[in-house]
């Protein structure tokens, strides 16, 4: 050190160093963060391999299987991570390629011919051909595979023309098919010698081998032999690129509450599902994303005019419909994470007609019943007419969400002079003795399309009796022919405007009273980053853009 500091350091008293040494440490400090703000500045967060994350979920996988997954949420999600199908639902909700590289439509709409991707490789390291698209589809033909997803896909024949080109050839027109190349495939090499009655009972349904992005490592059991955790990693030769999250691992828990207090302790990053009303249970709310999806899936009244001579009145239907608070029992059932409905159609579709819609107006309801003969005698509050009390009785399952609804409906409809009886049901006792049977007078009850719906199996006449999905045994010949007509119709323009006439049709017959459709709640950590989907044709739809997200980052400049 020059003498002239020594000399300067001996003048100074100790208050005087603590000073000049706290002036000191202040500048560097500010230096640093001049620094760091401008290294902030000139750059940004990018996506970094590497990671886990951890989804919990409620319930166990038995068949990771795409042929046999449908009925179970855990099995759904895993499909979709570990298999791909030759398409996939993009942002929107829309069928585009997946393990398709293209395809041509011919010209009478009945022969898609498609081409496969040459970089496809199962996660074995062998590559996908034209073999296993014929294989699977031909077991899932096969009645004794027992796949709930059979029945659409009679009349369906598959031909191989060479290693990576498929022709399906199709025995009528029907403009949604692409939507049924979404299912996963498997691979021929390991399930052809699995015989039929053994299919179900396979190793491989929960040790699966696919193409997705995601591949199966091991699992835990508890002493009950329930598993509680599902480890996968990422496959580095998928044909889009390996995904940025290294290790994905699903928690298994016994119930929403047990799933929420492991997200509350951080053993988990995100929640498979949420109701509305288990949001505030989230305490670390703003490290929280709560992701709000938009999923095809409507709450409705089904109406039986066959079983009920009131429900049979056009008239009493109307003033139910108009007498609805719909935006009362989205709030405070959905606390208010739901899109009002008049119809199947959900605003974000092409075919949503706005026109269509029905507001609620209780005095206009009153006046169609008053001036119809349905009076309200002194003394009571029920309407009449001709001796006949404006009475109905109305059965849903035992879910929180729909017992809370049929409490409001009660509520709503006796504002108009009408007395509901509500019965609330097992769903096994209400699946195989009303709704199998078509034995109610109405129906509270949800139904699940997509974004580009085919509503044939739950609004066409042949569909009133199970296993139709008619559940108003609804009736109309102009609707019938606008839905046998849409199938079949290649040009999307024609098809909006049938399905805004479709929509006419059923504000004018009100079979039934559309309610809601609410918002599937996702939440994640705010940690977990690249998330883009928006509109999900399903619960395990989340996943499509499952590649793009990332939990590490690093900077780049600008």
């Amino acid at each position: 050190m020059p003498r002239n500091w020594r000399n300067i350091g001996r003048l100074l008293s100790f208050k005087d160093k603590l000073v000049v040494a706290s002036l000191l440490l202040i500048s560097g400090l500010a230096l640093l963060i001049w620094l760091a703000t401008f290294y902030l500045n000139l750059t940004k967060p990018v996506a970094k391999f590497g990671g886990e994350y951890v989804e919990g979920a409620v319930g166990q996988p038995f068949y990771v299987n795409p042929l046999l997954s449908q009925t179970s949420e855990a099995d759904s999600d895993l499909t979709q991570l570990i298999y791909s199908g030759l398409f996939k639902y993009d942002n929107s909700g829309s069928a585009v390629v997946d393990l398709a590289e293209s395809y041509a439509v011919s010209q009478d709409q009945r022969e898609y011919t498609v081409n496969l991707r040459k970089n496809a490789f199962w996660q074995d390291g062998k590559a996908i051909t034209s073999d296993d698209i014929f294989f699977t589809f031909n077991i899932l033909q096969d009645p004794a595979y027992k796949s709930p997803l059979r029945q659409s896909w009679q009349g369906v024949d598959v031909k191989v023309v060479d290693n990576y080109t498929v022709i399906f050839i199709l025995k009528n027109p029907y403009v949604g098919f692409l939507e049924n190349l979404t299912v996963g495939i498997l691979p021929k090499h390991i399930w052809e010698n699995i015989a039929p009655e053994k299919f179900a009972l396979a190793d491989y349904n929960l040790h699966p081998i696919g193409s997705g992005p995601f591949m199966f490592v091991d699992f835990q059991k508890d002493s009950q032999g329930s598993i509680l955790t599902y480890h996968l990693k990422a496959f580095k030769d998928f044909y889009t690129g390996s995904p940025y999250i290294s290790n994905f691992t699903f928690n298994f828990y016994p119930d929403d509450d047990a799933l929420i207090a492991a997200y509350n302790k951080k053993e988990v990053m995100g929640m498979s599902s949420i109701a509305p009303e288990k949001v505030t249970a989230i305490k670390n709310v703003k490290s929280t994303d709560i992701h709000e999806l938009i999923i095809p899936r409507y709450f409705s009244v089904f109406l039986n005019q066959t079983k009920s001579l009131v429900l049979a009145d056009d008239n009493v239907r109307a003033a139910l419909n108009l007498s609805v608070d719909r935006k009362e029992i989205i709030e405070k059932v959905l606390h208010g994470k739901g899109d009002a409905l008049s119809s199947p159609f959900f605003p974000q579709m092409k075919s949503y007609d706005r026109q269509a819609q029905v507001s609620k107006d209780l005095d206009r309801a009153n006046k169609i019943l008053e001036d119809n003969g349905w009076k309200k005698e002194a003394g009571s509050d029920i309407r009449k007419k001709n001796g006949t009390a404006l009475e109905f009785e109305l059965v849903t399952t035992d879910w929180p969400e729909l017992s809370q609804t049929t409490d409001l409906l009660a509520k709503q409809w006796q504002k108009i002079g009408v007395k509901l009886n509500v019965k609330i049901l097992a769903m096994s006792d209400l699946q195989q003795n009303y709704i199998r049977t078509r034995e109610y007078d109405s129906l509270l009850f949800g139904q699940a399309i997509t974004f580009n719906p085919d509503l044939y199996s739950f609004w066409h006449s042949s569909q009133k009796r199970d296993p139709g999905l008619n559940l108003s045994l609804f009736d109309n010949s102009d609707a019938d022919k606008i839905l046998e007509g849409v199938r079949q119709q290649p040009d999307e323009s024609k098809r909006i405007e049938a399905f805004k006439s479709f929509q006419e049709i059923l504000a004018k017959e009100a079979p039934a009273i559309f309610l809601y459709g609410p918002y599937y709640l996702y939440p994640t950590s705010t940690a977990v980053h690249g998330m883009t989907i928006q509109n999900i044709n399903a619960p395990a739809s989340r996943f499509i853009d499952v590649n793009k997200w990332y939990v590490k980052t690093r900077r780049v400049f600008k």
